[in-house]
């Protein structure tokens, strides 16, 4: 009995006692160099004794707090204090409190993000070139998508960039929408990041999911065109199945809560980061193996080369505007992704223009008008044979002859009616090729000729007169 008595008064003193929480007018303060600016700390209700909160600044050198050090009264609610805020070098800290004693309020939330920039005009600048590459790599899918309906044709596009492109936007946008639209997920994040910010945004969710669509609607194309003899290489093959493989195995960790889902999410990102290192080698190959960029569309790489040197561009102002090189040099993964495309829209640049420029005829280049096509011939001159292309844009059907006499339909580059394919004598009977040898042997021709009378006398057929 006197142990409920004693649950009894902890209870009623559990109740009595009302926690405050000490929180922050605003969690994010922009400010510039040798700039003020301020924010309010305040406690959401009364607390039993007097506290007293000082001010944690993680990089003193960035910015000055006056007060720095704040005492609070117990049994007094509304408790306000300004907070003044100088910036003396720019850059990123976060200002924190920490009370004494430390049981009497919640103080997780009593933290501001201080970004220190050196000018304003250089921050509106960068979020416009933000917005433009964000356009440029948006709209850099369509030229392709276009070139396609155009030729009624996918030869030239290599099907082991387009599954590689469609797998790592579908990784892309997992990681995107499961961080921003499930909250238990976010809420993982916070726990592991109590001062972060959510990294992804709403024009992350929409590129990704725009990419998808993009890519999904060149492949119909790919099953609605002509498309020669290509198809997923067996590499292309080996390589999703590792993909798949891997992202199986971490769903399934996941599931039995091995693995937290923030973790798969970012094995997601991973495995978008791996196939954008390897997804232009395809393409790249199988230009230089045609010889030829013809079917490859060269709007999409300008497009994607004009992304990627924006991208690096705003790094490099926001880096020195808050004076935060180590975002590039420290940590390089974005940027030598973002270098890394580049390099390759350089390389395919000058297949198109320099190594493979000969193999483009004038008259394949549909983005050009008729009166701009220059002609090596008129209407004075003629030909007797026909006009030799290098290259097609179609593929043409033709009868393949086997070596055991039956014959298939083929799609061959070159307009041919009938190919025949050699026998390898090899392979048939000792009888067979005994026949096979003797038809090969050439037979020399016998020249018969007629046999002329030399006799002829021609004085019997003179006639003598008296």
């Amino acid at each position: 009995m006197a142990y409920l008595q004693y649950i009894g008064i902890f209870t009623i003193l559990a109740v009595g006692q009302t926690w405050a929480d000490l929180k922050v007018s605003e969690h994010d303060i922009k400010v510039h160099v040798n700039s003020n600016t301020s924010y309010l700390l305040y406690l959401t209700g009364s607390i039993a004794e007097n506290i007293s909160v000082t001010l944690d600044i993680q990089h003193p050198d960035l910015i000055a707090v006056h007060p720095p050090k704040i005492n609070f009264s117990q049994n007094e609610a509304g408790n306000t204090w300004k907070i003044n805020v100088k910036g003396l070098n720019a850059g990123h800290s976060i200002v924190s409190a920490n009370v004494t004693p430390a049981n009497v309020t919640d103080v997780s939330q009593a933290f501001v993000r201080i970004t220190i920039e050196k000018s304003d005009a250089l921050y509106h600048l960068s979020t416009v070139v933000g917005w433009i590459y964000f356009l440029a790599w948006s709209i850099s899918f369509y030229p392709q998508i276009y070139s396609n309906y155009k030729r009624k044709s996918v030869v030239g596009l290599n099907f082991d960039y387009l599954s590689l492109n469609l797998v790592g936007f579908i990784m892309y946008a997992l990681f995107n929408c499961g961080l921003f639209w499930i909250p238990d997920i976010e809420l993982e994040y916070f726990r592991r990041y109590p001062k972060g910010l959510n990294p992804v945004q709403v024009n992350d969710i929409f590129f990704s999911l725009h990419a998808v669509f993009a890519t999904v609607i060149t492949i119909f194309q790919c099953f609605m065109y002509e498309r020669g003899t290509q198809r997923v290489s067996t590499t292309a093959r080996i390589i999703h199945c590792i993909f798949a493989v891997f992202i199986l195995i971490s769903i399934i960790l996941a599931a039995v809560n091995t693995l937290a889902w923030l973790d798969f999410l970012y094995y997601c990102s991973y495995v978008k980061l791996c196939i954008t290192l390897i997804k232009y080698v395809p393409q790249a190959f199988y230009n230089y193996k045609r010889k030829s960029t013809v079917g490859w569309s060269i709007g999409n790489i300008f497009l994607d080369f004009t992304g990627g040197i924006l991208s690096m561009l705003q790094m490099i102002l926001n880096a020195y505007n808050y004076d935060d090189w180590e975002s590039i040099f420290g940590d390089p993964t974005k940027f030598g992704l973002g270098f890394f495309s580049v390099a390759f829209d350089v390389f395919f640049i000058i297949q198109h223009y320099v190594l493979y420029r000969m193999n483009v005829s004038p008259l394949l280049r549909i983005t050009q008008t008729a009166q701009t096509i220059h002609r090596s011939f008129n209407c004075w001159t003629t030909a007797i044979t026909k006009k030799h292309r290098k290259i097609y844009l179609r593929e043409f059907p033709t009868r393949l002859v086997l070596p055991c006499g039956s014959s298939i339909i083929i799609n061959y580059p070159v307009p041919r009616q009938i190919i025949t394919l050699p026998l390898d004598i090899n392979t048939l009977s000792p009888m067979d090729r005994q026949l096979r040898i003797a038809a090969r042997t050439t037979v020399s021709k016998v020249k018969i000729e007629d046999e002329i009378n030399i006799d002829f006398d021609e004085t019997e057929y003179y006639t003598v007169k008296n």
